[in-house]
């Protein structure tokens, strides 16, 4: 599945061998990214096989790429369609991140994605009567999942999962290893993580993320070390993917109520949870929000913790924290 909502790269740091047990690295080719995965078995089985099968089933779910997905087929209307467990769970979560952030998360958006060339249609002329028509059938209270049906108010209605299904798929490969047995892993799929356990030495899973810098291409600085242990992170940022039309930037993350692209002063929102599929949904919710409306939200959820970069009025860059993130990120010093 290509990922719309390019998220802040999360990457590994090495990883040291083991005397009680050996590493086993499985890498790959998922979702329109990559995918990272190492984990501790004392049988030292090879399971690419079954994850691999396990990403194409869920993109011949969820991606909007695929004209034969469930989504896809749901997008245009087929009325033989029938929905799939990875569908409903993205669905029932999407419902639930949307009632919480009050719509600032909605996965209803998509024909404005397409309509600003962050999705896989054509672009169109932006236009605000052209707009003000698309907003007419987005809002996620015009669709329900009835049984394995969806109905819709308007058919013109259309939805769009990508801001954290690749979140989902970090949770659904987690699950398979649970299922198997194994105790310390860590699953990477497009920079959303999950770790679960420790490695045999006792250490725990560390990643870093990225300084916030607009760079489509590579890998920027590591702006702060995470440390993981049963814990799933997303980061949703605005400097990867965006254009610039006319000398102004639009980014990729979009508001359901304008229909244009946010603009405001984060720059980047890693949320951690206990499931990544929570952390890849509520970061793209809290950076429709903005930094005041986030600070706001996120100290009635103490379940989510966050660490958020942003510009000050001065232009110069910010971290705002919640109160756990201390006891597992450390900044990077220059």
């Amino acid at each position: 599945m290509k990922k719309i909502t390019w998220l802040v790269c999360l990457f590994f740091f090495p990883l040291y061998n083991f005397s009680q047990q050996n590493s086993i690295t499985i890498n790959g080719e998922a979702q329109g990214s990559t995918y990272h995965i190492v984990y501790f078995d004392e049988q030292n089985r090879d399971f690419k096989p079954e994850i691999e099968q396990i990403l194409k089933d869920f993109d011949l779910s969820l991606s909007t790429y695929i004209p034969i997905s469930i989504i896809s087929r749901i997008n245009s209307n087929d009325p033989n369609v029938r929905v799939d467990k990875y569908f409903i769970a993205c669905f029932k979560k999407a419902k639930e991140v949307w009632k919480n952030t009050n719509g600032a998360f909605d996965p209803t958006v998509y024909p404005l994605v397409n309509a600003w060339g962050f999705g896989p249609g054509k672009k169109l002329k932006i236009e605000q009567k052209k707009i003000d028509s698309i907003l007419e059938f987005v809002g996620f209270k015009k669709i329900k999942l009835k049984g394995n049906k969806i109905v819709k108010s308007d058919p013109r209605v259309s939805l769009d999962f990508n801001a954290f299904a690749q979140g989902y798929s970090v949770d659904v490969v987690s699950e398979f290893l649970n299922s198997i047995g194994i105790k310390a892993y860590i699953v990477e799929i497009g920079g959303e993580v999950y770790a679960k356990g420790k490695k045999p030495n006792g250490e725990n899973w560390t990643i870093g993320i990225e300084q916030p810098i607009e760079n489509k291409e590579s890998v920027n600085p590591v702006k702060a070390i995470v440390k993981l242990e049963n814990m799933g992170v997303a980061t949703s940022g605005d400097y990867r993917s965006f254009m610039v039309e006319n000398g102004i930037k639009y980014a990729h993350t979009m508001s359901p109520k304008t229909g244009y692209p946010v603009k405001n002063n984060l720059l980047s929102v890693s949320l951690f949870s206990t499931e990544t599929i929570t952390s890849d949904a509520m970061a793209t919710g809290i950076m429709v929000m903005g930094l005041e409306k986030a600070i706001v939200f996120l100290k009635k959820h103490k379940e989510l913790q966050a660490y958020m970069i942003y510009l000050d009025e001065n232009g110069t860059y910010q971290v705002y924290e919640t109160p756990g993130i201390k006891a597992i990120v450390s900044e990077v010093k220059e």
